[in-house]
Parts: structure tokens; C-alpha cells; sequence
């Protein structure tokens, strides 16, 4: 008897460009694993997405990007749902898990200048430069760095983001975003300063350049197939960075910066370093650890243990002191 054709794979997205450019890749190298199988991706406009306006600082919402999609996901309406991993919660849903992690893009951020200004470098800027970000991660260690910066609010999607910096009425000098994203649009001409912490001086978000695949917790079908896409050394980094990140209890509206390098990854010897910087920039505590990672325990064990040592040393004052005076939603 011939074998029972599979259904196809319904995959998840949000509806912006970037989002669905990279479901669309998820779908091509699945396809070339299994060519005869049918694909189907499904954009939803989540929270995030609808409101473009408010701080993301003011949201102070853990699924502010992913919540939406994990209903449709829970109720088997889709199989998995492509996310950027920095976007999605460390906690995920009862009903939800994390599959392997593909190969990581570049984590670093990236300083985009208004079209037609001279300046090549964060450090190039002048006195009172606006620079536009929605993220406090950044602009905390930005401030840190640089104080005689400016910064202000910035939400969109990436093409909206750079139509309001290049425009000349606008009040923006530059803007400060993830190298992978826009790489993945094609725009990496438009990156005049890649930003690690051995160039422009800051640290990653949690996951960022990485994917994530978010499937139902038990569909172990789905997390077989998708797991012929992870890559090792990049889900090891990203297990260990979300560790640090749930143990902090911290999310996309905290200033926490993370790091990962294999140093020698014959030798699986991993560098994660971290920085937990107050709004002002005015305090700040950073730590680093060298060690050997091999296996999901103790990946997520590197993340509590940098993340203990980070608290013992303050961190957990400033994030306290940030939730403590975090402004009340409308």
C-alpha cells in the first residue's frame, strides 16, 4: 500500500517583512529535507506589531510578540511558529516548548547613520546626537559608553524604522538595530558600525541573531523533524543566555546584555559574558566566565551560575530599583 501522504506543515509568523523573509527560509531548507511535503506559513499581527508607538519599556509584557501565535499553536492550528529568539519569553507556556536552535546569525547590533551624514562611528557622533532605539538594553549601555548621546524612541519594522531616520524633518542622527535582521533583508549596506564588545562596545541581547522554533510541548514528530535543522554550538549558547536571562527574570524591556564565543570549539571551551547596566548608565555590573559546554544541563547551569555571580554583585539592586520605578501602563 502506498504510505500515507503527510499533512503539511503550518508555520507561524508575525506579519512583518523580516518576520515572514525568515519563516520563508525556515520553509526552503525544510523543504530540501523533505521535498515531497507541503508548507504552509500563517502572518498574524501580534500586540507588538499593533501598537508601533508606546515604549516597548512601557509594555512590561513577557509575550508581547509571541502570545497570539502560541494560541493558535496550543489549539493546533499551526505546528510551529518561526520566532526571533530574542523576542521570544524564557518562560514559555505549559503547553509549549523550544525545538533545536538553528545555525546563529550575527548577534551583534548595529549603528545604521542617516543617509547622507559623514559619521562612520558611534564614536564619530557629535555632542547631542539622537540616536533612535526602542530597546533599554541599548540605550542604557549606550549611555554608559557615550554620554553626551541622546535617545529617543523608535518602533517599526525595520523598513518603517529606516524611512523615519532617513527622513530629513526627522530628529534622528542614527539608529541602533540587529546586524542579522538586516542582513536578512538585504540591507547590509546600510550598517555602518557593527557594535560587539570588541568594536562598538555593547553587549547582545539574549538569542539575538538566532532563530527559535516553538512547537507544542509533546508533538514529538514536529520536534524530530525540526531538530535536522539545529545547530549544537548555537543552541548550547542559546540555552545558556536564556538561562541567565529567566534566572534574572528579566525580558525585553530589561537592560541585560549577553555574550557568547566559542573559543575553541574542538574543545567546546565557551566565553559568556554578561552586564546588567541602570537606565542612566550611571551603574553597572559585568562578569564573564570561561568553561566547557557540552550538553543542555549544563549550558542552562552556565546561565544561573553567571547570572548568581552578576546579582551578588549588584545586579539585582538595579533591577529591582528599574522595576521599582517602572511607569504604569494606560
Amino acid at each position: 500500500m502506498a504510505e500515507t501522504a503527510q499533512p503539511p506543515l503550518r508555520i507561524g509568523t508575525r506579519r512583518s517583512n523580516l518576520a515572514i523573509v525568515q519563516a520563508e527560509g525556515i520553509r526552503d531548507s525544510l523543504q530540501k529535507i523533505a521535498p515531497d511535503r507541503a508548507f504552509e506559513i500563517e502572518a498574524l499581527r501580534t500586540l507588538g506589531d499593533k501598537d508601533k508607538s508606546t515604549a516597548l519599556y512601557s509594555f512590561g509584557a513577557k509575550g508581547l510578540w509571541t502570545a497570539e501565535l502560541e494560541e493558535k499553536l496550543t489549539s493546533g492550528e499551526l505546528d510551529v511558529v518561526v520566532h526571533c529568539l530574542k523576542d521570544m519569553p524564557t518562560r514559555l507556556p505549559d503547553s509549549c516548548e523550544l525545538a533545536a536552535i538553528p545555525l546563529r546569525d550575527d548577534p551583534r547590533d548595529a549603528l545604521i547613520v542617516k543617509d547622507g551624514l559623514p559619521y562612520t562611528s558611534l564614536q564619530t557622533l557629535p555632542e547631542g546626537a539622537i540616536v533612535g532605539t526602542s530597546s533599554v538594553r541599548r540605550s542604557a549601555q549606550l549611555r554608559r559608553l557615550y554620554p553626551h548621546l541622546r535617545f529617543a524612541n523608535l518602533r517599526g519594522n525595520v523598513e518603517t524604522r529606516l524611512a523615519k531616520v532617513d527622513n530629513p524633518e526627522s530628529e534622528y542622527t542614527c539608529m541602533i538595530m540587529s546586524a542579522a535582521g538586516l542582513e536578512r533583508l538585504g540591507l547590509k549596506h546600510r550598517i555602518t558600525q557593527y557594535m560587539g564588545s570588541k568594536d562598538g562596545g555593547i553587549l547582545p541581547a539574549v538569542g539575538q541573531g538566532a532563530l527559535g522554533f516553538e512547537i507544542r510541548r509533546g508533538d514529538t514528530k514536529t520536534l524530530e523533524f525540526l531538530n535536522k535543522l539545529g545547530d549544537r554550538k548555537s543552541t548550547l549558547a542559546c540555552l545558556a543566555e536564556r538561562a541567565l536571562l529567566r534566572t534574572l527574570e528579566g525580558g525585553c524591556t530589561v537592560p541585560i546584555g549577553v555574550e557568547t564565543e566559542w573559543l575553541d570549539p574542538s574543545q567546546h571551551l565557551l566565553r559568556m559574558s554578561g552586564i546588567v547596566v541602570s537606565l542612566d548608565g550611571l551603574q553597572s555590573v559585568f562578569d564573564s566566565i570561561d568553561t566547557i559546554l557540552q550538553t543542555d544541563d549544563e549550558a542552562t547551569a552556565l546561565g544561573e551560575e553567571l547570572a548568581a555571580r552578576l546579582v551578588k554583585d549588584g545586579a539585582g539592586v538595579i533591577l529591582d530599583d528599574i522595576n521599582a520605578n517602572r511607569p504604569p501602563k494606560d
